[in-house]
């Protein structure tokens, strides 16, 4: 499936499946089923209610109730999961990437750094440089999305707690990055973490290691791998993460970015108002952004 969260005229939140015949309200679906409405609430409320829910979800979007199709005017997209709450980011975890770098060994173990909450954007919401214009860089990403609670989870069982997967861009201001010393405040700006169109779910994704991805800015390739070549692979920075910290329905995983930043091209490639950045996934849709100054 791909679930996708979104927003009528009213500004509430919902929760829809993507198909090919458009958009379907699982919520509104649900009550014209009988089926219990609250668990389709929003993403969150709907991984929370497990295995459980996913069956109801594929009912729904098999059948198609009356009244459950949404037309996509006058709606707004938003990130598949609005409000996260853990972003647990991965640096370096890209062999090539860590070579651009400069970094002269690949790491021992996985790199982590957290993105705020508050940096969350969706496609087609811009990328608003801050002003001072801090070096913004372009990094493609497979984001995780957790499905169950979970600590201390092993490499064998890991996947077993991915909900899904989808494109994400960690955004980076470099010059705030490096001169921090830490990755924190240069990779948490507002809008400086999109993701989307949609959530894919994880059984439509057989081996999440084997996924080409690419960055384009203004319709340039600039990033063009494969999830093969992480470091460190979904499975080992689950076990990794859980071993220390509690993993939920809803936390995203950023599993690292390959080579071909812009920070490391000769010359250096930063976005500027009027970029459009876009970020694919292979099989998990393209997350489209354009580009603003503050």
């Amino acid at each position: 499936m791909r679930l996708a969260s979104f927003a009528g005229t009213n500004g509430v939140v919902r929760l829809g499946a993507v198909t090919d015949n458009g958009l379907i309200d699982l919520r509104t679906g649900a009550r014209n089923l009988g089926i219990a409405a609250d668990t389709f609430a929003d993403m969150i409320s709907f991984l929370s209610g497990g295995e459980s829910a996913a069956g109801d979800a594929r009912r729904l979007v098999k059948e198609a109730p009356q009244g459950s199709m949404v037309a996509m005017t006058g709606i707004r997209i938003l990130p598949p999961v609005p409000r996260p709450g853990k972003i647990i980011a991965v640096g370096l975890n890209y062999r090539d990437h860590q070579i651009e770098s400069g970094a002269k060994e690949a790491p021992k173990s996985p790199m982590i750094f957290a993105k705020f909450t508050s940096s969350i954007a969706a496609s087609e919401d811009p990328i608003v440089i801050p002003a001072g214009d801090p070096q913004v860089d372009y990094e493609a990403e497979l984001a995780v999305v957790i499905g169950k609670r979970g600590k201390a989870i092993s490499e064998e069982q890991a996947l077993t707690y991915v909900a899904g997967y989808m494109p994400l861009n960690d955004v980076s201001a470099r010059a705030w990055q490096f001169a921090d010393k830490q990755w924190v405040r240069g990779k948490s700006c507002d809008t400086f973490c999109p993701t989307g169109p949609y959530l894919t779910t994880s059984d439509e994704i057989a081996d999440p290691q084997a996924l080409a991805i690419r960055a384009r800015v203004n319709g340039v390739t600039l990033q063009d791998s494969n999830t093969s070549k992480m470091i460190f692979k979904v499975s080992q920075l689950i076990a990794h993460i859980s071993a220390s910290i509690t993993l939920e329905p809803g936390d995203i995983i950023a599993t690292g970015t390959p080579e071909g930043v812009g920070a490391f091209r000769n010359p250096p490639i930063f976005l500027k108002a009027g970029d459009v950045v876009e970020i694919e996934i292979e099989r998990l849709g393209v997350l489209r952004n354009p580009v603003a100054a503050a």
